[in-house]
């Protein structure tokens, strides 16, 4: 099949009022940047928002600057495949508090100095909240659909719940409407892990010779564990030792180098996440996510949050992914019924954990496409 890259073009909108946080504060300057992939219909009614996951971007199906890799769904959107450009605008924008173009604590305050810590702390219904005002400066009023992954579906969920005339289709995957307890703890061992970095210096580091690669690598291994599956780690690595430098067969070191292919995978996967983002951002997208409680912001009553939706809605899961489990996507489900919200629910079989909805799962594909075209 064709690739979007041909077919799409990258943005930046500047906002040209404050725009408003849930903490009270007003920020600035905001900057939104979004790749955008196929053609605006005349009737502005073919819209698709695709959402973007903690550490993902706006290139959802185009190469990436830094790394020079396929879009993080290349696989998903494009010509002819189930997200098709063909038949559909697809717009993904970088969140606030992001580091590949939108405003975040890397860019620069008005006295001309990085953000740094000085960055407000923000909220999924913040970032959500500057989405809207990218599609209101595109002319568009409803979305033929939202969709998204992990953080992406929390995005998706949040639009639905508190601009319920937007989406008329609503695509949660892998997600939930509240962050658990076990979800928390493994953000908060992530940020500790930078924030102890000595290279950290308090967020001010972006005039230095380095930052803190270190804690954030570390962050990045420990998330990146939470998106895998014990059976996918299994097969791919088991217990099998990692070849030496010098060609031989793999053989314990008796030391503390990467002597198991599975701890070679991890470090491999840290120090690479260093080159592509910011730690600080690292810090604010998760504690956005720790926050993430559409029960408490509608007074407890998380069918309330649903109450004047007008979209129906499909919610996925799979049967690996323990950081987001079934039981929270059926949780979400009795809710929409309960809120009298059309919505299917599907539990898929993948071997991948978490990051199932990402990689190759065929039946996500047949799902995606026929909920389209409900």
């Amino acid at each position: 099949m064709a690739s979007a890259a041909s077919n799409a073009a990258s943005e930046v909108l500047e906002l040209a009022d404050p725009l408003p946080l849930d903490g009270g504060q007003r920020l600035d300057g905001v900057r939104i940047a979004y790749n955008t992939y196929g053609t605006l219909n005349d009737a502005r009614d073919n819209a698709i928002l695709v959402a973007h996951a903690t550490t993902g971007d706006q290139y959802v199906a185009s190469q990436h600057p830094i790394t020079g890799k396929p879009g993080w769904w290349d696989r998903m959107v494009g010509p002819g495949k189930p997200i098709d450009t063909d038949r559909f605008f697809v717009i993904c924008p970088n969140v606030i508090g992001g580091c590949m173009g939108s405003t975040g604590p890397s860019s620069m305050a008005s006295d001309g100095k990085p953000y740094a810590m000085r960055f407000p702390v923000i909220t999924i219904r913040d970032m959500v909240r500057a989405h809207v005002i990218l599609l209101e400066s595109l002319g568009i009023e409803t979305l033929h659909a939202v969709i998204g992954g992990s953080m992406g579906g929390m995005q998706a969920l949040s639009l639905a719940a508190n601009w319920p005339h937007i989406p008329r289709r609503v695509l949660a995957i892998a997600s939930t409407a509240t962050m658990a307890a076990q979800n928390i703890a493994f953000q908060e061992v992530g940020r500790q892990a930078i924030m102890a970095d000595p290279a950290w210096a308090g967020g001010n580091y972006y005039d230095n010779d380095t930052g803190p690669d270190s804690g954030l690598a570390v962050a990045r291994m420990a998330a990146h564990i939470t998106y895998l599956s014990e059976e996918s780690l299994t097969s791919k690595f088991g217990r099998r030792l990692q070849d030496r430098p010098d060609g031989k067969p793999g053989a314990k070191s008796f030391g503390f180098d990467a002597d198991f292919q599975i701890e070679s995978y991890l470090r491999h996967q840290g120090l690479s996440f260093t080159t592509r983002f910011d730690a600080n951002s690292y810090l604010y997208i998760t504690r956005a996510m720790s926050y993430f409680d559409l029960d408490e912001e509608h007074g407890g009553k998380l069918a309330d949050a649903f109450a004047r939706t007008q979209a129906r809605f499909c919610v996925i899961s799979f049967d690996t992914d323990w950081l987001y489990p079934t039981e929270q996507s059926r949780k979400l489900v009795h809710v929409l019924n309960a809120a009298n919200a059309p919505v299917s629910f599907v539990e898929l079989s993948a071997p991948f954990g978490h990051d199932s909805f990402l990689l190759d799962v065929p039946a996500l594909d047949r799902v995606v496409t026929g909920f389209l075209n409900q």
